[in-house]
């Protein structure tokens, strides 16, 4: 590729990616937020926590009390002295204390790991469930492939930190801290000497750490751009083979793919660069410990100097004490990682939903369907106006139409009425409520949408139309699939109601796939039926026979049908024309026809339409 090109793939990259990139989160390391994460082990603090703390201690003891008992006791007691009973019994003790070591090392391996499972099963829980109650307009700004990476690839991220990290942490600390003091009691001269380089070494680390940080963050947002190219990718893959533009998608994807391996380059880079200056460390204090200790080894216990035993017990203890060192290196990039991670997972949880309920929330036990817009404005951004002081009432029963060309402003109105927004002035109103006071479960459990582009779970065609009412039983269903004319096509499927259909319903047509989601709708019985472009998909031999079991699905309900085919809203009681997020005109078919206005050239304009064909 010349560098014209990839510049210019760089910026077909940039366009594509304008409102799905995750931005860096510049915020510094603090342990307020870490507590925040290790808040999720307190429902496990008197259960597997304690346990694997306890064989935690267990294990560190053990092997802390080993290299006193080989260098203090058998070296220069038992050895020095001569006494074979005594090496004896050091020699079973020792092992018995290896052994106790083992058996809480599976323990310690065992809860911990149960303990990190829970605690990643209930953050996915909690951030999945946050997700599920945002407004509309967080799904708006971002990919699904970007909110796929914080749920599955952040929270995995933290696998490791609380399957092993946390008590290994605590290991490690305690080791070091019981380390310390033991030799400062055998000889606080050494140990002086010894301690020398890690003032060095934490200062050279320190000056490492925003760097590794903000390195695996930019890991995180090159995996979600990946994850939202290819979850485009494989939702628009019928569109990139009809375009046939497989190649330049493929050298997109490549371009993507090379940014993570890059990204993933730099931060382990990085990071790697712990490990060896803590080797470092560990070769400068052996150095010390020879040289000083041999010195001391020769001046004698009686002059200041130490024993044999004592030296023995240093170089033991000595190579314990820089495996915890090295290991708190790994663990402080390890704790990057998750803070990075944490980070993007709290920029989630840390959102709240625009469209929210307020307190004592008025609950609709019974809904007539009665709405009413009351000078209602509403904008999706500040650049563009898409309902401007809309007022209307539709009564309880009405099957009303809102026709008007692309961005008029129709859907906008159903989106008002099933509370996916908020107005950005004046009021909508059901029975008299404002849907601002009114429990939006209540609210959106007697409403019903069916839309253009409708959508089909991975599940069975059963499951499929139980959707929206999950306690209805099978004859229901199939009841319900009947009354829409659904009946006849899933009886023809191999297994019937029990067919397995994938993601979205591929197997189906889409003018199926539309009888299925009017099965649903008509199951979940609403007050009030929103019909967006539902028949735009249905070919005409399939919309005669529709046309009889929507007067069945509409009887008694409140219906919005937003429509451009003569057919479907020709019979509306009212019917809203609009141009640009105002009403225009409005009435019945035959008053609008006689105004001769905008409905009347719309309506003109689709017979002249249907004569050119």
């Amino acid at each position: 590729m010349t560098a014209k090109k990839a510049e210019n793939g760089e910026k077909r990259h940039l366009k594509r990616f304008h409102y799905t990139i995750d931005q860096a989160i510049e915020k510094p390391f603090n342990w307020k937020q870490m507590w925040r994460l290790l808040n999720y082990l307190k429902p496990y603090s008197k259960t597997y926590l304690p346990g694997a703390i306890l064989m935690m201690l267990l294990s560190t003891a053990v092997r802390l009390i080993v290299p006193i008992l080989i260098g203090k006791v058998a070296i220069d007691v038992a050895i020095a002295e001569k006494d074979p009973t005594l090496l004896t019994y050091l020699v079973l003790g020792i092992g018995v204390l290896y052994l106790l070591n083992y058996v809480g090392n599976i323990f310690r391996i065992k809860w911990v790991n149960i303990l990190g499972q829970n605690v990643i099963y209930d953050l996915r829980k909690h951030l999945f469930t946050h997700v599920q109650s945002l407004s509309h307009r967080f799904f708006d700004s971002r990919s699904a492939g970007s909110i796929l990476v914080r749920i599955m690839n952040d929270t995995n991220s933290l696998q490791e930190l609380f399957t092993n990290g946390i008590i290994n942490l605590l290991m490690d600390i305690v080791t070091l801290i019981g380390i310390i003091i033991i030799l400062f009691s055998l000889s606080p001269k050494l140990a002086l000497a010894i301690m020398v380089v890690l003032p060095l070494m934490f200062y050279i680390s320190t000056k490492l750490r925003r760097n590794i940080r903000r390195s695996w963050q930019n890991v995180r947002i090159q995996q979600s751009r990946m994850n939202s190219h290819l979850n485009e990718s494989i939702q628009g893959i019928r569109i990139t083979q009809s375009f046939s533009q497989e190649k330049e998608n493929t050298e997109f994807f490549h371009g993507l793919n090379n940014d993570n391996y890059l990204s993933w380059q730099e931060a382990t880079k990085k990071s790697a660069m712990f490990r060896p200056l803590v080797e470092l460390s560990n070769a400068i204090g052996t150095v010390i410990l020879i040289a000083y200790g041999a010195y001391l080894i020769l001046l004698g216990v009686d002059n200041g100097g130490i024993e044999i035993g004592t030296f023995v017990s240093f170089a033991f203890f000595l190579g314990m004490f820089w495996d915890p060192i090295s290991r708190l290196g790994q663990m402080y990039n390890q704790l990057l990682m998750a803070m990075a991670a944490s980070e993007r997972i709290f920029e989630y949880l840390d959102e709240q939903p625009i469209v929210d309920e307020v307190k004592n929330a008025h609950e609709f036990k019974e809904m007539n369907g009665e709405i009413e817009f009351e000078n209602v404005q509403f904008s999706y951004n500040e650049d563009r106006i898409a309902l401007k002081d809309i007022s209307l009432r539709i009564k309880a029963g009405q099957t009303v139409a809102l026709v008007g060309h692309t961005g008029s402003g129709k859907s906008t109105i159903a989106n008002l009425i099933s509370r996916f927004y908020d107005p950005t002035c004046g009021s909508v109103k059901v029975d008299g409520h404002d849907l601002c006071n009114v429990s939006l479960r209540s609210l959106r459990n007697r409403i019903s949408v069916v839309l253009q582009d409708t959508f089909i779970f991975s599940g069975t065609i059963m499951e499929n139309i139980r959707f929206g009412h999950p306690a209805a039983t099978d004859e229901e269903v199939i009841e319900a699939a009947k009354v829409v004319g659904a009946d006849e096509f899933i009886q023809r499927l191999a297994k019937g109601y029990e067919t397995e259909v994938e993601e979205r319903g591929n197997i189906l047509s889409a003018g199926e796939r539309q009888l299925l989601s009017f099965a649903r709708a008509l199951l979940a019985d609403p007050s009030i039926l929103i019909l967006d472009e539902a028949t735009a998909s249905i070919d005409t031999e399939t919309e005669v026979r529709i046309q009889t079991a929507l007067r069945r699905l509409l009887k008694g309900r409140t219906a919005i049908i937003i429509a451009h085919r003569l057919s479907t809203i020709r019979e509306a009681d009212n019917i809203f024309v609009l141009e640009n997020g105002t009403i225009l005109e409005n009435g019945n078919h035959e008053a609008l026809m006689e105004q001769k206005g905008e409905y009347f050239d719309l309506v003109k304009s689709q017979f002249q339409m249907l004569d050119a064909i």
